[in-house]
Formats: C-alpha cells, sequence, structure tokens
C-alpha cells in the first residue's frame, strides 16, 4: 500500500494509453492495426516496469534535509536552506515541495531541477513573517522521474519542525553593528554635535590628535611641559523605558505587521541600542491592565529577558487604562527615567482625554510620545479627485492628517515630547530622538 502510494503517473502515461486505446479500436475496423496495438502496449508495459525497476531499486534514491535558523525574525526575511542529494547512478528529474506553516498562505512553492548522480543541489528561499508566535514546517515532498518520464516517486521526507517568530533580533543586530561601527548615519540616524561636556570627570591625560581644544588642563600641561587634556566620560546608567500601549488602536495593520509589531521591533532596538550606551533598559507593556514589567538593567542579559516577554504580547480590544499605567508608573519607577511611549491617538479629543495621566508622568519622568500617521491615508489624498465623493473622501483624510499634526503640537505645548511617525521611519526617527537627548544630556 505504501509502495502504490509513493507512484505518481505524469502525463506521457496517459497520452501513450490513449494512443494505445484509439489504436486498439481502429484495429477492430483495419484488421493490421489491432497486433501493433498489442506490441505497442506489452512495450509500454516493459517501459512502465523498467521505470518503477530504475525509481525502486534504490531504497534511498534520494536524501533530503531542512536547515532553519533557531527562530524566526518578525518583518525581516529569513532564509531557509534545502539540502538534495541524488544517491541514483543516473540523471533524474526531481521537484520538491516544502509544506510551509499556514500563516504564509502559500500555495505554490515548487522548485524542479535536474540531478546528475551523485550530485547535491542546495535550495535557498525566504519567508518573512508578520506575526509573532510558533510556526510550524511540515514534511519535505520530493517527486523524482527518471529519464523514461511516466511515473514519479513520491520521497516523505520527516522534517516537521516548530519555529518560534521572535521580534526582529535582525533589525536590532543591524543598528548594533552600525552603532559599534559608528555607522548609524547609513541608516538616517543623525550624527548629533554634543554640546559640551558632560560633569563627570574621568582622567587627565596626553592631548592626541583629534581632541577638543577647550578640553586642555594648562596647569596639568605646564607641570608636564606637554599638552595635557581633561576626559571626561558620559554619565551612565540612566533608566530608559519603553512603554507599549497593546490596545486596540495598535491593531491597524501596515504592509503586513500590526502597530504593536512595529512598537514592538522599535523597542527591542532601543533597548538594546541604551544597553550598549550603559544605560538601563526596561519595557512595561500595558493595555486594560499591566500586562508586563521588565525592571531597568545594564546587564546585557537583560535583551533576552525583554525579548522573552515581548514575544508574547498580543493587542487586546479594551481601551488602554492609562491612569493605571500612571499610578504604577509612580508605584514601579523610583528614580527619573526616559519614558518613550509607543501608542496611536486618531483625534484631538482621544488624546485629551488621556493628557492629565500624560502630564503626570512628563512631571516626574522626560516621557516621548510616539504616534503613527496614516500612510495610507496620506496616499487616498494625493490622489487627484474625480467626483464629489472624491472630494469628501480626500477632505475628511486631509482633516485626519491635520489632527496627527494638531496632537503633536499640543503635546509639546504641554511639555511632552511628541513623535509623529510613519511606521516604517519608527525606529530610525525614534533613535534619533534617543541619540539626541542623550548628548544634550537630557537623560
Amino acid at each position: 500500500m505504501k509502495f502504490i502510494k509513493s507512484i505518481y503517473l505524469k502525463p506521457k502515461f496517459y497520452w501513450i494509453l490513449v494512443i494505445v486505446a484509439v489504436i486498439s479500436i481502429l484495429g477492430h475496423f483495419i484488421p493490421f492495426l489491432f497486433p501493433a496495438a498489442r506490441l505497442l502496449l506489452l512495450l509500454f508495459l516493459v517501459c512502465l516496469a523498467l521505470d518503477i525497476f530504475i525509481l525502486y531499486r534504490e531504497k534511498k534514491g534520494i536524501t533530503a534535509s531542512r536547515k532553519c535558523p533557531e527562530k524566526l525574525s518578525n518583518g525581516d526575511e529569513n532564509t531557509i536552506l534545502i539540502l538534495i542529494e541524488n544517491n541514483y547512478s543516473l540523471s533524474t528529474q526531481t521537484d520538491v515541495i516544502d509544506e510551509l506553516p499556514v500563516q504564509f498562505q502559500k500555495r505554490d512553492f515548487l522548485y524542479s531541477f535536474q540531478l546528475k548522480p551523485g550530485e547535491e543541489k542546495q535550495i535557498n528561499y525566504e519567508v518573512r513573517p508578520t506575526a509573532r508566535g510558533e510556526y510550524h514546517f511540515g514534511f519535505l515532498n520530493v517527486f523524482v522521474a527518471s529519464f523514461l518520464g511516466l511515473i514519479k516517486r513520491r520521497y516523505k521526507i520527516e522534517a516537521e519542525q516548530m519555529l518560534p517568530c521572535y521580534p526582529s533580533f535582525m533589525q536590532m543586530r543591524q543598528y548594533e553593528l552600525l552603532a559599534i561601527s559608528n555607522r548609524l548615519s547609513d541608516y538616517g540616524v543623525k550624527r548629533i554635535r554634543r554640546i559640551g561636556h558632560q560633569m563627570e570627570f574621568d582622567q587627565i591625560r596626553e592631548y592626541v590628535k583629534g581632541d577638543d581644544y577647550r578640553t586642555i588642563n594648562w596647569k596639568a600641561t605646564a607641570r608636564k611641559s606637554q599638552i595635557m587634556v581633561n576626559q571626561y566620560q558620559d554619565e551612565k546608567s540612566q533608566p530608559v523605558y519603553c512603554l507599549i500601549d497593546t490596545g486596540r488602536s495598535m491593531k491597524m495593520p501596515f504592509d503586513g505587521l500590526t502597530l504593536l509589531d512595529y512598537a514592538i521591533n522599535t523597542s527591542l532596538v532601543i533597548s538594546n541600542t541604551a544597553v550598549i550606551k550603559h544605560d538601563k533598559a526596561g519595557v512595561i507593556c500595558f493595555g486594560k491592565n499591566i500586562n508586563a514589567h521588565v525592571p531597568a538593567d545594564g546587564r546585557r542579559t537583560q535583551i533576552r529577558k525583554i525579548m522573552e516577554v515581548l514575544y508574547n504580547q498580543k493587542t487586546n480590544y479594551p481601551e488602554p487604562n492609562y491612569e493605571l499605567l500612571h499610578n504604577s508608573a509612580r508605584r514601579l519607577l523610583r528614580n527619573r527615567s526616559l519614558l518613550i511611549l509607543f501608542t496611536n491617538f486618531e483625534s484631538l479629543d482621544s488624546m485629551k482625554r488621556q493628557l492629565p495621566y500624560l502630564q503626570g508622568l512628563a512631571k516626574d519622568h522626560l516621557l516621548i510620545l510616539v504616534f503613527f500617521t496614516n500612510t495610507e491615508i496620506k496616499e487616498i489624498t494625493k490622489k487627484p479627485a474625480k467626483s464629489i465623493e472624491d472630494i469628501y473622501i480626500k477632505t475628511i483624510g486631509e482633516k485626519f492628517i491635520y489632527d496627527k499634526k494638531l496632537i503633536a503640537k499640543e503635546l509639546e505645548k504641554y511639555g511632552i515630547h511628541a513623535i509623529l511617525s510613519k511606521p516604517k521611519d519608527l525606529t530610525t526617527n525614534t533613535l534619533n530622538k534617543y541619540l539626541e537627548f542623550k548628548s544634550r544630556g537630557l537623560i
């Protein structure tokens, strides 16, 4: 039974059967065609038996395996590798079908190629997950045909595995490498001139080319008879918290990812950069309740803790409780901290309802409120209006865009720093603001 299930008939098989049947029917009217039909049928059966023998004489004519990363990075292209080896002593026509996780909704996965005897083939393909969670890969199905091409043998290779999809650690590593190599400007992160010096004195050392002449210590220079400079170090270990709204407004999708996913990916980058800059990184996720709290810490193991917490966050439908956030911040955050609040206000009225709690947070901490511009509405307003309905839609769209800008202005008026960003530019814009505050000595 297993043998029969592994046989797949090719179109050539059916065409030959049709030809034999037609010649057999004509043989009833033209007698000399009937022996030709019998001979053709016999030849066909011999070729079929030979094809089966060729494909099934090797127990493992084809070996295959799938190599995957330990985890997938949300919103990024993740590379999957399939290795195929031909153990037959002849060339084969090979088709590979991988059973991808249902989340990708990909029904046309097929790779076809020729394999020479003993040849190995490597297939690389990329998948882009757009939701955190578990992704289950199924069997590898390999279909092999010989030069006769009458049937295919199916190899069902057990390669089932589950890959967890985490917040975008690829993006985090990208920014980490750029920060270490001092190339953040390649991704649009601005080089911000440091204003003055931090007050934390480190040591006096010899002058080297490139040092700021304003740091020259004239008394030490006179004593040593060579130029000496004061060296200062940045203030360290400032708490940086990412506050992430998991309410219904963060469920809105852009380019496959929800606003919550954009906020989570950016929070991971900011937290990692903060640790690199010797600050302490922490996270609070809130909705109707406080869903998660990771106290600020500057150790490298902190990023792993934050990633594990962010992995499990989901949007919910109730409105976020800003009063609870304010009260929890007063209870949990003992020191003045930089708070980066990721949320989304669609109207000025919805922001004003939460303004007293935002002012309370800004009073005790340095607060940056990050919210999103609706890029789809912006695209609609750019299209030419061809009817009264189009004019009405454009007018409403422009009002939405204006309200967003008004929210940012209103927040600034109350001493709350605001970032209005496109979802795709969120990481760069937020990182710029953090580095700006760092350089100005505000944190």
